[in-house]
């Protein structure tokens, strides 16, 4: 994409999204006790995870809606839409799979459902297995690339709208209240449960967390259809945003709302209204822009490379430097320079996977 069609608000929140998760996953070195630093940087990689998904709907959702407005929605439409994107995500993913099945072998370990990892269905209904554990999020992102086009183009075989701006908005809300029915029916199946337990079978589940790309998606729309109203009341929408973000991080746990006491709120209501609270954020993010280059630059870098970041932050470059670390024989100090390594590793070995590997493939993909 040229620079000059870049957002420099939607560059920070991808920016920031990718910085959480990395804040999140350095827990990994220290290994600290259960304290307010463990607590919120583990709050860090929730929200960079949720951000990316709020990020990716608002995205999508602006392009399918140009397209189903502008002309008849049809198959070609729908794989159109899918071969772009398909070509932004799949390259990345394929190869670091096979770079984490390469390293996974040959450290004599086994991968349970391995053939699921290739058509993101490792944790689509269920749990995932431990290995390449970040992929988690990428289920969600693909499928939701797949069931928003084809939810449009079959249905408008079947109704054919006259009125496709609404219908448009129609079909959002329906998949956003299906998947939210989803995670009913996960309630009603799981009527008790513990933070662990619901990370690892709601939180990290395909099929309970699409609803999350859609709402991004439903800002799509109302950016598009409400223009004035999104550029009025940002800072407004951003302050309620706020508001409900500290009532969740903060004011649940002051009024024990636990998985163990709650669990009907931890299991239908929790995960839609982090979405919601990051929608807040939306109007802001996609209207705020900087010329400052000492601001801008690194921002941008970092929102360039952040899907390679997001790939190979983990599984690959955490885990081998991990291979050489023993943790009980390090002094605090030698492990803040084992961060600040791995930081700088990661951005080096990051940006060379984009810059020779990423954009020529989009590069290709612009040409076609």
């Amino acid at each position: 994409m040229a620079t000059n069609t870049r957002v420099f608000g939607l560059d920070l929140m991808r920016a920031m999204a990718i910085t959480m998760v990395l804040c999140s996953h350095i827990l990994w070195i220290y290994n600290p006790n259960d304290g307010i630093i463990r607590q919120l940087f583990a709050l860090f990689g929730f929200l960079g995870v949720e951000f990316f998904f709020l990020l990716s709907g608002f995205l999508i959702g602006r392009i399918l809606y140009k397209i189903f407005i502008k002309e008849e929605f049809t198959i070609k439409s729908a794989l159109g839409f899918l071969k772009r994107r398909w070509f932004r995500t799949l390259p990345n993913y394929f190869l670091v799979l096979i770079i984490n099945i390469i390293i996974t072998i040959s450290l004599g370990y086994s991968i349970p459902k391995l053939g699921l990892y290739f058509v993101f269905l490792q944790n689509g209904f269920s749990k995932m297995p431990t290995f390449f554990p970040e992929s988690w999020s990428l289920s969600v992102e693909e499928w939701a690339y797949i069931v928003l086009p084809f939810s449009l183009l079959l249905l408008s075989i079947f109704f054919k709208p006259k009125n496709k701006n609404r219908y448009f908005l129609i079909i959002t809300l329906l998949l956003i209240t299906l998947f939210i029915l989803f995670k009913i029916i996960y309630h009603s199946k799981t009527p008790t449960t513990n933070l662990d337990e619901w990370n690892v079978s709601l939180k990290s589940v395909m099929i309970y967390r699409l609803d999350a790309i859609f709402m991004g998606v439903l800002c799509a729309w109302l950016s598009i259809n409400y223009q004035k109203k999104w550029t009025e009341y940002k800072f407004t929408a951003v302050f309620i945003g706020v508001l409900i973000m500290l009532f969740m991080y903060f004011g649940m746990g002051f009024l024990r709302i636990l998985p163990e006491n709650y669990p009907f709120v931890w299991n239908v209501i929790y995960l839609p209204l982090a979405s919601f609270s990051i929608a807040f954020f939306v109007p802001f993010f996609s209207q705020l822009e900087t010329s400052v280059g000492i601001i801008k630059k690194p921002v941008e870098f970092i929102s360039r490379i952040s899907y390679s970041i997001y790939l190979l932050h983990y599984s690959v470059i955490m885990q081998l430097l991990m291979l050489f670390v023993d943790k009980e024989k390090t002094s605090l100090i030698q492990l803040h320079l084992i961060t600040a390594f791995y930081l700088i590793t990661t951005v080096v070995v990051s940006y060379v996977f984009y810059r020779f590997y990423e954009k020529p493939i989009m590069d290709l993909r612009d040409k076609n």
